[in-house]
């Protein structure tokens, strides 16, 4: 397998991590290769991605080894397989869609769903895992071993885990993702992003009638939210790009040295969004239920997470504020 030959499935050098290039685009690359050989979709690839991830939800939901030994570990081991498996996938059908040109507006809306339909069932079988093995956490905390406190504290992981997955990890992957797809945009142009904006997905969703297309219409509103948090949350980027379409009338139009300029701005940040997004929750997932303390995943996502994605938007919406006073 020539690098070269992966390294033309990358969406840019700038915005791929080192562990992707190292190990998922390489496998997801064989994986692209063998479903183009096969004829099949990268949607359909999402789709199967979707499917293995949340399949993963299951063998979460049992203890390890501490708690139900070596069949226990058995089983986190297969929800690890399982939930890299998706993940190469999820690399496979982006590398799929750029090797054929087969993009398609539904394939964006899927692959930003992935990890949504990955991690919600995984979520809730994490409660559930809480409920039935809390006797260390009750020990340290000095809680009596009833059925009505079990039900208690699993009510409070519930809460807990609500705001982590639809609060933290939501709106840390989809600003994550907008932050790459605006520095594949000042760097590739509109052709080579997917930067997307609300306005205009809400007027395809209002072009598009229900009749028939009940299920797209479904799609359109879900992703015309997505965009929505995503610009809400990035004002300063969004006065600096409506300037720019305003004096130039198109990215083509843009002076070289501006877009330099953000480039070398933006790129310092892409490691951050890399963070942010698959990888680095995985392995803490990984570790934090083969330990069997799946609590510490949460942990991390509220307060680490958190913080880096907040340190983050700072510092891109600085220098988009001191980029639109150039103009």
């Amino acid at each position: 397998m020539k690098k070269e030959a992966v390294k033309s499935t990358y969406k840019s050098n700038d915005t791929e991590e080192w562990l992707d290039k190292v190990w998922t685009r390489p496998i997801g690359y064989l994986w692209a290769l063998f479903f183009k050989r096969l004829h099949v979709h990268p949607n359909v690839v999402t789709v199967l991605s979707m499917i293995i991830g949340a399949s993963s939800a299951i063998f979460f939901a049992h203890g390890s080894y501490r708690t139900e030994g070596t069949e226990g570990l058995l089983y986190n081991i297969i929800a690890v397989i399982l939930l890299a498996w998706a993940n190469f996938y999820d690399s496979a059908d982006g590398q799929l869609a750029r090797m054929t040109g087969q993009k398609t507006r539904l394939g964006r809306i899927l692959d930003g769903a992935a990890s949504e339909v990955w991690f919600i069932p995984i979520y809730l079988s994490l409660v559930y895992r809480f409920y039935v093995h809390h006797d260390l956490e009750f020990s340290w905390l000095g809680i009596a071993h009833t059925p009505s406190n079990a039900c208690i504290a699993a009510w409070v992981m519930l809460a807990v885990v609500l705001y982590s997955g639809f609060v933290c990890h939501s709106r840390q992957c989809g600003l994550a993702d907008y932050y790459r797809q605006i520095h594949l945009f000042f760097l590739k142009g509109e052709s080579g992003s997917e930067l997307d904006n609300a306005a205009q997905q809400q007027k395809i969703y209002d072009e598009t009638p229900w009749k028939g297309n009940v299920l797209w219409k479904l799609f359109l509103k879900t992703y015309v939210n997505y965009t929505r948090t995503q610009e809400a949350q990035t004002p300063h980027f969004q006065h600096l790009i409506n300037k720019i379409r305003t004096k130039y009338k198109g990215m083509e139009h843009v002076p070289s040295s501006f877009r330099d300029e953000f480039r070398a701005q933006s790129l310092p940040l892409m490691k951050w969004t890399n963070i942010l997004t698959f990888n680095t929750r995985a392995i803490v997932l990984y570790v934090s239920c083969l330990a069997d303390l799946p609590w510490l995943y949460f942990c991390f996502e509220i307060i680490v997470m958190g913080g880096l994605c907040k340190y983050m938007r700072h510092c891109h919406e600085k220098f988009c504020r001191q980029l639109s006073s150039k103009l």
